[in-house]
C-alpha cells in the first residue's frame, strides 16, 4: 500500500483470504508510521511454463540403501594414502512452486536438484591442506551417469595430497590469469551484486549512475540468464515474470541492471531477477552469471606472461559491493615464469578493485564452463550458477604466504 509492503505467512490454505486482508492491514499500519514514496510497480508480460528441464530418472524411485551406497563409495575413492578424513555430502530436493497475483497471473512448475560435495583434507608431518570439488544440478539421478563421482573424488583427494608439498605464492602486482570457476566467482561476486538494482537504489554500488558508460575492457561482456539449464534456473521469478537474459555488461560498457518489479518501476528495466526463498519476500537476485566466451587460447595467454600466476578454483572471499574493493582465496594456483606454468602455489589469493579488474582484462578464453552453487543475501539462500571461461588480467594484486 503506497510504498510500504505487507507480509504474511500461511500454512492454512483456506486462510488465504484472511492472510490477504492481514498483510493490506499490516502495510496500512506500517504506512502510517514511516510514509515513503508511492512505489510504481513496472509490468510484466504473464508467465508461460515452457522448457522445463527433462528429467530421466526421478530420484524418488532410487532406493535410499543405493543413495547411501553410493555415498560410501565416492568417500572410499578420496579416502587415499595420506588423506586424513573426507567429508562427503548427497543432497536431493523437489520443489513445487504455484504462484497467483492480484494481475490475475497463475502459475507453478515442480523443479529436481541434485547433487553432491566431497572435501578431503590431507596431512604430513603436522601440516594440513584441503580441497573440494561438487557437482549439482537441476537434473535426475542420470546425473551419477553424467559425471563420475568416483573420479571427482580420487581427484580431490590428489589435489589435497599435492598441496602439502606447494610452495608459498610470493605477493604483489603482477599479471593472473583466471580459471573458470575463480572467474564465474569474481563475476557474481564482485559484479554481479554491484549489478543488482536494490544495491543501486541505496547508493550500495559501485555501479550506480555508470548506465551505458565503460565499466570495464571491450573485451568483457558479462550476462545473466535464468533460461539456461543452469542450477539457477527457473521457469518464472517469485513475482511472476518471465525469465529472460539480460546483458549486464557488453563490450565494457554497462548495459542493464537487474532488477524485480519494484526496483524496475523506479529505474526502468525489465523485471526479471526476483527471487525469493521459502515464505521469505522476493527481491533481486542473481541466477545464471556469466563471462561470455572470446576468442584467446590458454596457451596465447601464458604467451603474453613472463612472470605471473595462474588461479584456480575457490576458497571464499569477500567483496564490497559500494566501495568496489573484494578479496578472493583461491584453491592453488601455479607460479608462471618465461610463459611456462611451473611451480604449484598454496595460499593465495586475489584482491583489488572491481572497475581496475575489469578494465585490465586483456585476453578472454574460449571454454566457457559454469559452476553451482548458493547465493546468500538478506538472510536468503537460493541456487545460482555463475562462470567464464579464462581471462588474462594484466595487473592484480596477489596475495600470498611466500
Amino acid at each position: 500500500m503506497g510504498g510500504t509492503w505487507g507480509l504474511v505467512t500461511t500454512e492454512d490454505l483456506d486462510g488465504t483470504r484472511e492472510a490477504c486482508k492481514e498483510a493490506v492491514r499490516l502495510a496500512h499500519t506500517a504506512g502510517e508510521r514511516s510514509t515513503r514514496d508511492r512505489i510504481e510497480l513496472a509490468p510484466i508480460e504473464k508467465p508461460v511454463v515452457k522448457n522445463l528441464p527433462r528429467i530421466r530418472v526421478d530420484p524418488e524411485d532410487i532406493d535410499i540403501e543405493e543413495k547411501i551406497q553410493l555415498v560410501r563409495e565416492i568417500s572410499k575413492s578420496a579416502q587415499k594414502p595420506g588423506i586424513s578424513s573426507v567429508h562427503t555430502v548427497y543432497a536431493e530436493s523437489e520443489v513445487s512452486v504455484e504462484y497467483r497475483n492480484s494481475d490475475g497471473v497463475e502459475a507453478g512448475y515442480t523443479l529436481p536438484r541434485i547433487g553432491f560435495s566431497i572435501t578431503a583434507v590431507a596431512r604430513e608431518n603436522g601440516n594440513y591442506q584441503a580441497a573440494r570439488e561438487s557437482c549439482f544440478a537441476i537434473s535426475g539421478f542420470e546425473l551419477f551417469e553424467r559425471k563420475d563421482p568416483l573420479a571427482i573424488a580420487s581427484k580431490t583427494a590428489d589435489t589435497a595430497k599435492s598441496l602439502l608439498h606447494a610452495e608459498g605464492a610470493r605477493g604483489g602486482v603482477m599479471p593472473v590469469i583466471l580459471d573458470p570457476e575463480l572467474a564465474g566467482v569474481f563475476i557474481h561476486e564482485a559484479v554481479g551484486h554491484a549489478a543488482e538494482a536494490d544495491h543501486v537504489l541505496e547508493g550500495d554500488s559501485v555501479f550506480s549512475g555508470r548506465l551505458n558508460t565503460k565499466v570495464g575492457s571491450p573485451l568483457v561482456t558479462v550476462h545473466d540468464d535464468p533460461t539456461l539449464h543452469e542450477y539457477g534456473y527457473y521457469p518464472f521469478d517469485d513475482e511472476g515474470a518471465m525469465p529472460k537474459r539480460t546483458v549486464v555488461i557488453e563490450n565494457g560498457v554497462l548495459k542493464n541492471y537487474l532488477h524485480n518489479r519494484e526496483t524496475a518501476g523506479k529505474l526502468g528495466g525489465v523485471s526479471c531477477n526476483a527471487r525469493a526463498q521459502g515464505y521469505s519476500p522476493p527481491i533481486v537476485r542473481m541466477s545464471n552469471t556469466y563471462i561470455d566466451n572470446g576468442d584467446s587460447t590458454f596457451e596465447e595467454m601464458l604467451e603474453d606472461i613472463e612472470c605471473g600466476v595462474y588461479l584456480i578454483g575457490s576458497r571464499g572471499g569477500q567483496v564490497d559491493p559500494g566501495d568496489g574493493i573484494f578479496q578472493f582465496n583461491a584453491e592453488r594456483g601455479y607460479l608462471i615464469e618465461d610463459h611456462e606454468q611451473k611451480a604449484l602455489l598454496k595460499d593465495v589469493s586475489l584482491s583489488g578493485n572491481i572497475l581496475e579488474i575489469l578494465n585490465e582484462v586483456v585476453a578472454v578464453g574460449s571454454d566457457l564452463k559454469m559452476h553451482p552453487g548458493q547465493c546468500g543475501k538478506a538472510g536468503q539462500v537460493v541456487p545460482v550458477s555463475d562462470g567464464s571461461p579464462h581471462i588474462l588480467v594484466k595487473r592484480a594484486i596477489v596475495g600470498g604466504s611466500g
